[in-house]
């Protein structure tokens, strides 16, 4: 396996194309990570989400700082893993904002319940603010908004009464870093034909040679 370090421009291609991801914060010295739904905006340089309150609402409004990690794995030696580090920005409803056309398709939902469809134009008019942006930036996923509405009302201790209270965010990235994994034909030959014999053990007694490139203690006394 052959791990290499990805360019900055490498790593946003993977958040762009990213539907699932885990978002990281902390509140006192306790971390917390959950899968959240983002969606990458290479204008403003932002990944956008869509949410109720709940704890890590809670805990970003404490701590704004966030690690957001999206992954995409073929293989245990096919893989790659972005880390964006940034801010967490709630975005507040605005004077300007359209209250009807933003809340439509955040209300949980029942089967058969259609959800409105809007065009190019009135997606486009809906940019006068930054919650408007963030609406505009998620709704090219589809059912953007069912992550979020099937958790709120999958909770067990939920009053009845509760509102559904939309929140929208945004991580405004400082740095992203990512690794790439391939397979390295070389080790899969030498596996194939070692495995049979060695069997599990022989395989890690090689692995410091795989990742390090030195010698082993038995390559050393064969040579």
């Amino acid at each position: 396996m052959v791990i290499r370090e990805m360019s900055r421009e490498e790593c946003l291609r993977v958040l762009a194309g990213a539907r699932l991801a885990r978002l990281a914060c902390a509140h006192e010295n306790q971390p917390y990570v959950v899968p959240v739904s983002l969606a990458y905006d290479e204008a403003s340089g932002c990944l956008y989400g869509f949410t109720t309150l709940g704890q890590k609402i809670e805990w970003m409004r404490a701590n704004p700082l966030v690690c957001v990690e999206v992954d995409e794995v073929a293989g245990y030696d096919q893989w790659v893993s972005v880390l964006a580090f940034g801010r967490y920005e709630e975005l507040p409803e605005s004077p300007e904002s359209d209250d009807v056309r933003l809340k439509a398709p955040e209300r949980p939902r029942r089967f058969g319940v259609a959800v409105p469809a809007w065009s190019a134009e009135s997606r486009h008019r809906l940019c006068d603010d930054e919650r408007e942006r963030a609406w505009q930036v998620l709704n090219t996923h589809p059912v953007w908004w069912e992550p979020c509405s099937a958790v709120w009302a999958a909770r067990a201790d939920r009053d009845l009464t509760e509102p559904f209270t939309s929140v929208y965010y945004r991580v405004r990235i400082d740095r992203v870093t990512g690794h790439e994994a391939t397979r390295d034909a070389r080790d899969a030959i030498t596996y194939a034909v070692q495995a049979p014999h060695a069997g599990i053990w022989g395989w890690l007694r090689r692995t410091p040679t795989i990742v390090f490139g030195g010698k082993s203690k038995e390559a050393g006394a064969g040579s």
